[in-house]
């Protein structure tokens, strides 16, 4: 385990760029993964040009830029990229904390898919915006199973 930092900012760095956490952490040849997974996801996904199209309010023509052949690898690598840096950095990772780490991940995954339809009050939130709340949504949902599966193994 590596004392270099504490473990948000781990996560932090995680969430700016996958694989920068695992740096934080001395895993190297795992932070170098990551990072050319998220530069070829990234170019073949087309989501720097989809971040900015959805910010600018143009959701439509994100939708029709994006690849979703390989955006939809994003969620997972992404995902386990913040979840590897915390758990790395951490002397003592509470149990079962992968739980709601990767029902965020596969519920990201699901708004990735739907981002092409997906509406609220006619508005489309798209490829950017779906999966972003998609996270929050996973995570909390995967904490609530975490804690009744603990609850049960008591």
């Amino acid at each position: 385990m590596s004392n270099n930092g504490s473990s948000l900012e781990k996560v932090l760095w995680s969430i700016a760029i996958p694989g920068f956490g695992q740096f934080l952490n001395k895993k190297y040849i795992k932070g170098i993964t990551l990072i050319l997974l998220e530069f070829i996801i990234n170019v073949k996904a087309n989501i720097n040009t989809l971040i900015v199209l959805s910010f600018n309010g143009q959701t439509e023509l994100a939708v029709q830029q994006a690849d979703y052949q390989w955006l939809m690898f994003y969620p997972c690598v992404y995902i386990y990229s913040i979840w590897d840096a915390y758990r790395d950095g951490r002397e003592n990772i509470p149990p079962l904390l992968y739980i709601p780490f990767a029902i965020s991940a596969y519920v990201e995954t699901i708004g990735v898919i739907y981002s092409k339809t997906f509406r609220i009050n006619g508005v489309l939130l798209g490829p950017i915006f779906l999966p972003m709340i998609c996270i929050f949504i996973g995570l909390g949902l995967g904490f609530i199973i975490r804690r009744l599966i603990i609850k049960d193994l008591n």
